[in-house]
């Protein structure tokens, strides 16, 4: 496995790497050897750029968090008063994309998630990492017309975060919700706390 990339800074290549790793081997997968054998790179190469575990554990959620952006962040925002339909087509569309295309990603988030929980230096990156995701849906359920935005983020955010873990590791890991039933899901979701 080879996640050499052109024009990538070795910062970059070494998260990709551990990314990779994480979601092929889990947590005892990553080392730094296995990074820089998986990144293309030098021996020590790893070292040389985050000489504990902890910095390199730091490396992989920010960079965990940048290819998530990509992915989790909608390129096409609802309208301004696009109402709920609007807002459960982008949320649909984009969590059916993460679901069905990145994988890699999501294996390697849960495993940051699991062990951010034994690791409090590592919780408070991956918190801070994350709020860019918590404050977008904060700002996307206030323009829906919420009256509690952070209670119906964080159940909206809740409702995403157990979809993504049953369809990547739990029950439903075998099979990917249509777009149409995602929609329905969500409508049902946000219709409840918005007009409940």
């Amino acid at each position: 496995m080879s996640v050499r990339s052109t024009g990538a800074s070795r910062t970059d290549l070494i998260g990709d790497a551990a990314i990779q790793l994480l979601a092929e081997r889990g947590m005892r997968g990553l080392t730094h050897r296995a990074v820089d054998e998986a990144a293309g790179l030098p021996q020590g190469s790893t070292s040389n750029r985050a000489r504990t575990r902890q910095a390199l554990l730091e490396i992989a959620v920010r960079r965990l968090a940048e290819r998530e952006a990509r992915v989790l962040v909608p390129a096409a925002m609802p309208a301004p008063g696009g109402g709920l339909d609007a807002l459960v087509d982008v949320l649909a569309a984009t969590l059916h994309d993460y679901l069905t295309g990145h994988r890699t990603l999501l294996v390697a988030r849960c495993e940051l998630a699991l062990e951010a929980t034994r690791r409090p230096e590592l919780r408070e990156v991956f918190d801070t990492a994350g709020r860019r995701f918590r404050d977008l849906v904060t700002a996307l359920v206030t323009a829906a017309g919420s009256t509690d935005p952070a209670r119906h983020m964080l159940s909206l955010v809740a409702w995403c975060d157990g979809m993504m873990f049953s369809c990547v590791a739990g029950s439903f890991h075998a099979t990917v919700p249509e777009p149409r039933d995602l929609r329905r899901s969500f409508r049902e979701l946000l219709g409840g706390m918005l007009h409940g």
